[in-house]
């Protein structure tokens, strides 16, 4: 009895630590460069409905398409970065790989939007990050997301069983470490493709990831499938979604320390 309640009350305390976020000193990073390839049309509405939760909450929004920016002295201002869409090679040289792996291992901040899982499919400690990359989805459809951890921080609010038009995802090369926060129903697909969902869906028979997070090399990930349509970025319930997500890993950042930062190439060995 008395170890439950202990466990309780550090739950209670995990949810205050997490909701607890002094939003006038968080800054943050929208990058949407995109590599060859497809482009999302939905990037200016993903960036315009950041910069709106920015302006109501109090938080500082940059937005940038520009690799440039990935320089240890500039990023050392962001709380954390966000990843709206973004696919394919998004930066240009191993350096500002290096910068950003850099940024992670000091403590920073990263959330990653729907087709980040197609961000930079040929760097591993990337894909590690994020937990794989994009293999395949059925065409856009309705489908149903359950949330598996109701007491998340990122998950308040939200149905326990949601039902929305979006891209249902697969991933290939899954790395363990991510904890799965809330799952796509393989079942509410509308049976169109089923040799492809079996293929694509391995082991996975009932519900296959879709929003996660991570305390990787340092740093601290929240990532989500979801937001494939443009006119997600101005519905109520997807953008408390996203802020949530915002709102969870800019309560885990407490500083970028770039000290303990140690990779001196994009693929060193991790710590």
């Amino acid at each position: 009895m008395i170890r439950l309640i202990l466990l309780l009350f550090a739950l209670l305390l995990f949810q205050s630590a997490s909701a607890q976020v002094n939003w006038k000193k968080v800054q943050v990073l929208v990058y949407t460069k995109n590599g060859k390839g497809y482009v999302h049309d939905n990037i200016p509405s993903a960036v315009k409905a950041l910069q709106k939760l920015g302006t109501e909450h109090g938080f500082a929004v940059d937005v940038s398409d520009q690799p440039t920016v990935f320089t240890e002295s500039n990023l050392k201002q962001y709380t954390l970065l966000v990843f709206p869409s973004t696919n394919n090679d998004v930066f240009d040289t191993d350096a500002q790989r290096l910068a950003f792996r850099r940024y992670i291992e000091a403590g920073g901040g990263f959330v990653g939007i729907h087709s980040v899982m197609g961000t930079e499919r040929n760097w591993t400690w990337f894909k590690r990050m994020i937990g794989g990359t994009f293999a395949w989805h059925p065409k856009f459809q309705k489908i149903r997301i359950e949330v598996l951890d109701t007491k998340h921080p990122s998950t308040q609010g939200i149905p326990q069983s949601w039902e929305k038009e979006d891209e249902f995802y697969f991933t290939k090369e899954m790395y363990p470490g991510p904890t799965v926060i809330m799952a796509s129903d393989l079942t509410s697909l509308n049976g169109d493709e089923p040799e492809k969902v079996k293929a694509f869906g391995g082991s996975f028979t009932h519900l296959y990831p879709s929003v996660w997070y991570y305390n990787y090399d340092g740093g601290y990930t929240w990532c989500t499938t979801l937001g494939h349509a443009k006119e997600d970025y101005e519905k109520p319930m997807f953008m408390k979604h996203i802020f949530q997500g915002i709102q969870y890993v800019a309560s885990q950042v407490k500083k970028i320390d770039f000290s303990k930062a140690y990779a001196d190439s994009r693929d060193t060995p991790l710590h």
